[in-house]
């Protein structure tokens, strides 16, 4: 009874998600012969102003890109 859960940034069409949803379904049954019905996919959006890397958050990496494209 495979539990997936997946933290990824806020951003992505439903339509992205849903297949996201659907590879992992997949890799499950590939990889480990899990039954679908019993698979559980969780996706956690976290928003840009919550998700960092190197003491820099998402929001202030694309606020920096933004800066120097304007440039």
């Amino acid at each position: 009874m495979p539990l997936i859960e997946v933290s990824i940034a806020r951003g992505r069409s439903p339509e992205q998600l849903r297949s996201l949803i659907s590879a992992l379904h997949r890799a499950a049954e590939e990889t480990v012969g899990a039954v679908p019905e019993n698979t559980t996919v969780i996706i956690r959006e976290i928003e840009h102003e919550h998700w960092s890397r190197g003491d820099q958050t998402i929001a202030e990496r694309n606020a920096a890109a933004a800066e120097r494209r304007s440039q």
